[in-house]
């Protein structure tokens, strides 16, 4: 098989038809650039070179790889060369996963700095289910936004933050503004939003060894239907801090400290091996990433300092 690392030589050599200037220009020794000269030579069958004198000649065959020779090797620099990626001129469709809430409250803003700086791209957002984690590498998704403990193999990301559960409920409740026992807790009724990331599992793992549960009064897939319900019943939804702080921020809502400690969520943006090293992608999470960890961090920070809890 030729070896192509040694072309480089041949386009000095062809062109200053010198063996001590070629060296000189490739930093390289003077025996090393006559052994790749002897190793061409073979490759090739032909001498290439010869000596008239003072001054080197090249052969029938060497003119005729000079004149090949430039095209041929800005050809393979093409092919070595990193991709570029200009924003303004992407026509790619992003495909991007999270809950109802990440698409009706920080989707905008991520659509806002992507209109801004590629305005020919497109988004097309999907919900996402918490099981399809491991299956990331045959989705056809870019980025994913969700709460989980575990990243798994092949899969990279950046953790986004960290949050704790709270319980939201309407101002009218009649535990509103008082501290949350336990039996409080469990004596109203409970939504949950199916949607999205993980939001319960944490409450479980505390309830389940005491032999408690929630009375579940409605089971919703999108946080507009949970908000709507809270307004108009006396139920509770216990969601991450965040999440009550912007809602309670906006609707006549209020949210307490849950009555026991449960783990904190640790929130990650997600892709698969495959993407890491397209410059489209690293642009697209370069873009995603300080929104999405931006609006957490607010919240979490907000939420905290309303209940009274050291940041």
């Amino acid at each position: 098989m030729p070896n192509l690392n040694l072309l480089p030589t041949l386009k000095v050599l062809l062109e200053t038809r010198n063996v001590s200037r070629a060296a000189e220009l490739l930093h390289l020794s003077q025996p090393s650039i006559s052994k790749q000269l002897a190793q061409l030579r073979r490759e090739f069958g032909d001498e290439l070179l010869v000596r008239e004198g003072q001054r080197w000649l090249l052969t029938a065959r060497a003119e005729q790889l000079a004149g090949q020779l430039g095209g041929s090797l800005s050809a393979l620099e093409r092919l070595y060369a990193p991709p570029a990626f200009a924003p303004a001129e992407c026509r790619r469709v992003f495909r991007f996963a999270s809950s109802d809430y990440v698409a009706q409250h920080i989707l905008p803003d991520i659509c806002k700095a992507l209109a801004e700086q590629a305005p020919l791209a497109a988004i097309d957002y999907q919900l996402w289910d918490k099981h399809q984690l491991p299956r990331l590498w045959e989705l056809d998704l870019d980025l994913v936004s969700t709460i989980t403990d575990e990243v798994p193999a092949l899969i990279h990301g950046r953790q986004q933050g960290s949050d704790h559960l709270v319980v939201l409920m309407g101002a009218h409740h009649p535990l509103a503004g008082q501290p949350l026992t336990l039996e409080g807790y469990l004596a109203w009724p409970h939504l949950q939003v199916s949607g999205g990331g993980d939001k319960d599992s944490p409450v479980e793992q505390v309830l389940a060894p005491l032999g408690r549960q929630r009375r579940w009064f409605a089971h919703v897939p999108f946080f507009q239907a949970a908000l709507e319900i809270l307004l108009r019943t006396d139920c509770l939804l216990t969601t991450p801090a965040h999440i009550a702080w912007l809602l309670a921020e906006r609707h006549p809502l209020c949210f307490a400290a849950l009555p026991f400690a449960t783990r904190e969520q640790h929130y990650h943006l997600l892709w698969h091996q495959r993407h890491h090293q397209d410059p489209a992608h690293r642009w697209l999470r370069d873009l995603a990433w300080p929104i999405l960890s931006g609006h957490l961090q607010q919240g979490v920070a907000a939420s905290r300092q309303q209940l009274g809890i050291e940041i």
